[in-house]
């Protein structure tokens, strides 16, 4: 559960700089799958850090994986968004309302429940189908972003935000049904490629996200797509338990923390600074960060 954690540590803290440097980059085409875009906030200096944090969380996701049920890590990931409410709280100096602060609680809550409950990772290795189910999942996240770059409103964000959701949700599952490391096994096994194509996937759906729109709206579909899918695929194909009767505390501590998530949505993106914030000051979560922060 530590190393679960420690992910949640560091893409909390990633998200605050990608948010910053995506925000700070002219828009792109308007798909959900613009790599012009993500070319282009790459050149920013905060997003390279944000992607050195990822890299460091993904490794201890990795050993979370090996360890822990998909659940208990999924809801850990979600809880990302508790570390960068905290920080934003601190380093940016945002105002958390009353209400907030009780969801970084219940979301600590939650992940205590998860911890006492939760039983080792389940021993299945999944069928050659599921594996290859996966890596189909990853790419139509790809059809998810396009269809979805181009949709209207809050639909927009909140689309693309599921679709990133469900390419990190395939990270997670695939990187399960990676059984043999191996070199030979590895280029055979079509989980490995969904890892690839799943997390690529993502990026390129999230940076679109957190350029433009709704941050509450992405964020929460994100939150939804990386927790629900992945959790029922471990519990009933990889063989995901709890500690004996321990059952309803594990389901408890896993609603408790994606709902505290799900109220911290708007931590999703960092404010805005310099010329793009008068473009944001129309959005409700943005201008209660930049109230908190004057």
């Amino acid at each position: 559960m530590l190393c679960a954690l420690g992910t949640a540590v560091c893409f909390g803290t990633a998200s605050v700089l990608q948010a910053v440097a995506a925000r700070a980059t002219a828009p792109g085409s308007g798909s959900g799958v613009d790599a012009v875009l993500l070319m282009r906030v790459v050149r920013q200096w905060r997003y390279v850090a944000g992607l050195a944090l990822d890299a460091i969380g993904f490794v201890l996701e990795v050993a979370a994986l090996r360890l822990i049920p998909i659940y208990a890590v999924g809801a850990a990931l979600a809880s990302s968004l508790a570390v960068t409410a905290v920080t934003a709280a601190w380093v940016m100096r945002t105002r958390l309302s009353g209400v907030e602060w009780a969801a970084v609680l219940t979301v600590c809550g939650g992940l205590g429940l998860l911890g006492l409950a939760s039983g080792a990772e389940g021993h299945e290795t999944g069928s050659m189908a599921l594996k290859v189910g996966t890596l189909c999942v990853g790419f139509a996240v790809l059809a998810i972003g396009a269809a979805g770059g181009r949709l209207p409103g809050r639909a927009r964000p909140a689309v693309l935000g599921l679709g990133a959701g469900i390419g990190f949700g395939v990270v997670e599952v695939a990187v399960r049904l990676v059984d043999d490391v191996s070199p030979a096994a590895v280029l055979t096994n079509p989980a490995a490629y969904a890892v690839l194509v799943g997390g690529g996937s993502a990026f390129l759906l999230l940076t679109s996200a957190l350029q433009r729109g709704s941050v509450t709206a992405a964020t929460a579909g994100m939150v939804i797509g990386e927790t629900l899918g992945p959790s029922l695929v471990g519990v009933i194909w990889l063989g995901d338990r709890t500690r004996d009767g321990l059952a309803p505390m594990a389901i408890a501590g896993f609603v408790l923390a994606v709902l505290g998530a799900l109220a911290l949505a708007r931590f999703g993106e960092a404010p805005a600074a310099g010329p793009s914030e008068s473009a944001d000051e129309s959005r409700p979560g943005l201008a209660r960060e930049d109230q908190g922060g004057a």
